[in-house]
């Protein structure tokens, strides 16, 4: 048991990153909306799916994001993004996180859930081009490449460090960690917000 346990925190040590780099692993989950209440270690979150109630880890990571610009994207840099397919069949960004170091398993590419043909992808900048639409993102993970566009108005952000006093009724949020057996989440990582910057994956 304790060899179980161990591992499934090894898991979710992972998943404190960018998000996780392949479909995520059964067990695992996320929610996203804002702040209802909070009372010791669990959190209510008004989510589009209804109330959402959040346990707070011994070990869970408080973040905030900041902004960033297309300009400081560079080659090499790993970046972790949320995109639709349009219509032109191409990816489009909805937001973009750059991280200060790559995942150890090399990152990946799998469905996400802001609608029909929406993906998320965790990669290494190989370049950065334009195009009509925006710049165009050439990335690379383990198994595969992709390219995204970056339109002006997309948010592109990076993580900072956080604390619980940021967990006030009203404040957006977005939650993952291990789906709890009763429902809910035990959560390894909230991003938070803060000086009106929300989390928008």
């Amino acid at each position: 048991m304790m060899r179980k346990l161990a591992a499934g925190a090894a898991v979710l040590m992972l998943a404190v990153a960018p998000a996780w780099a392949q479909a995520p692993p059964p067990g695992l989950g996320w929610t996203r909306g804002t702040v209802d209440k909070i009372a010791g270690e669990t959190l209510v979150v008004k989510s589009p799916e209804g109330p959402r109630t959040v346990t707070l880890g011994p070990k869970v990571r408080i973040q905030t994001l900041v902004k960033k610009s297309i300009a400081d994207i560079k080659p090499g840099d790993y970046l972790a993004s949320a995109g639709v397919r349009g219509k032109d069949g191409k990816l489009h960004a909805v937001e973009v996180r750059i991280f200060p170091q790559a995942m150890p398993n090399g990152g990946g590419q799998f469905a996400w859930d802001l609608g029909s043909g929406s993906m998320m992808t965790n990669a290494t900048v190989g370049t950065v081009t334009k195009a009509p639409e925006g710049e165009v993102v050439h990335v690379k993970f383990k198994g595969g490449e992709a390219a995204y566009s970056i339109g002006p108005d997309v948010p592109i952000l990076a993580p900072a460090p956080g604390d619980r006093s940021l967990l006030k009724p009203g404040a957006a949020v977005f939650a993952f960690g291990r789906k709890n057996p009763g429902g809910g989440l035990t959560a390894a990582a909230v991003y938070v917000e803060k000086n009106g910057i929300k989390p928008p994956m």
